[in-house]
């Protein structure tokens, strides 16, 4: 049976639907709001656009405008997302990455208090309504330059965070990775990309950031994962919003295979398209280009789950990007896709044939889509191969 077909004019509405609530934040250039996050560009680097997000009135609620993980756990649908995010106004001024705007130690505060701040704004101009959304970060909303932004009170911010914010001998990695559990990976990478931890501090875009704190968390789980016992034949499936991961476990050391693909529902053609990175037990020395930063949030999740479990494994992680998905979101949809995918009650098999045999069959059942020709570009099924035949 086939995913459930999302047309065209569904993406359309939501978006103009957003536009139309929107519409409202353009009728001031001062307000008083709660400043929920910071947001860092990557375009004109070394010189950025920072950008203080805000709803445009104090609100008890704002958190829940930056909450990812939040929003998963809700099952919130993508209308929501989209209405939430287009709810802020990002006030924008320009900064040097490694000589800071003064406005910086405002986002900075912002990034590392525990609720939202009370924030005094005054823009140039009215904001412009505009819906902008892309695979890396969640959806942005209106938006105008900024003229002077205040705190209109004293963040709270946790103790350790301060901690790690005060000392200046510490490297970023070990404050992002001794943090994790205290805040998520959300709070973290807002806080990296301000320039909050590390020796040398500086602004990082955001759509960077979130991808470094994914890498940098999972590098530290892996460490530990690495040390436990192998694990069984093992396949797990779940979704978030149109994306379904199948995951299929080997009882191997480390190793960590992504293919991406659309699903013939999703681009009307006959042709699989994909794209696909791998990891030996040993790392990655280069970014994963195909996959980005998707590679990178599933990889995380699979840490933790073993981490969980007391056990490692091979992972061939299969994602199915189906009509559903008619907006991207940013790349916390993959991790929350994957982390729903490990919650679910996993099929332990026999053998590596039985559980190739069953995903394809659920490729072909569920998305139409024929296995044999992914399956035979896997690096990580060519490796068990070779292996097999060397002990033969």
């Amino acid at each position: 049976m086939f995913v459930k077909s999302v047309s065209y004019k569904e993406k359309e509405r939501i978006l103009l639907n957003a536009m139309s609530m929107a519409k409202p934040l353009a009728e001031k250039a001062e307000f008083q709001g709660s400043g929920v996050a910071p947001f860092v560009g990557k375009f004109g680097y070394p010189k950025v656009n920072v950008g203080l997000l805000a709803p445009p009135e104090v609100r008890e609620d704002a958190f829940r405008f930056d909450a990812p993980t939040l929003w998963a756990k809700e099952k919130l649908p993508i209308n929501d997302v989209v209405q939430l995010r287009s709810g802020l106004v990002q006030g924008k001024f320009e900064s040097d990455v490694k000589r800071p705007d003064k406005l910086v130690s405002i986002a900075q505060e912002m990034a590392m208090a525990k609720r939202p701040v009370d924030l005094d704004v005054t823009l140039k101009s009215r904001p412009k309504v505009n819906i902008s959304t892309d695979q890396w970060v969640a959806p942005m909303g209106p938006q105008a330059r900024l003229q002077k932004a205040e705190l209109a009170g004293n963040p709270r911010i946790h103790t350790k965070v301060q901690k790690y914010f005060d000392d200046t001998d510490i490297k970023a990695k070990e404050a992002v990775t001794e943090l994790f559990g205290t805040v998520d990976e959300n709070q973290l990478s807002r806080m990296l990309s301000v320039g909050v931890f590390g020796k040398q501090r500086k602004l990082v875009p955001t759509r960077w950031s979130i991808t470094a704190t994914d890498d940098m968390l999972g590098d530290h789980l892996l460490e530990g994962v690495k040390l436990l016992p192998e694990g069984e034949h093992k396949a797990y499936f779940g979704s978030h919003l149109g994306n379904y991961y199948l995951l299929l476990f080997f009882p191997e050391k480390w190793s960590y295979e992504l293919f991406e693909m659309y699903t013939p529902s999703y681009t009307k053609s006959p042709v699989l398209e994909y794209s696909t990175d791998a990891e030996p037990f040993e790392g990655r020395k280069s970014y994963a280009e195909q996959c980005a930063g998707g590679f990178y949030t599933v990889r995380l999740a699979l840490a933790e789950h073993m981490k969980g479990q007391k056990r490692q494994g091979s992972v061939l992680a299969l994602r199915f990007i189906t009509d559903e998905y008619v907006l991207p979101l940013g790349v916390w949809v993959t991790r929350e896709a994957t982390r729903n995918a490990l919650s679910a009650k996993p099929i332990t098999f026999a053998s590596r044939e039985l559980m190739l045999t069953y995903a394809r069959q659920l490729a072909r059942r569920k998305f139409g889509i024929d296995l044999n020709h992914i399956l035979g570009k896997s690096w990580l099924l060519r490796r068990q191969g070779s292996s097999l035949k060397k002990w033969f």
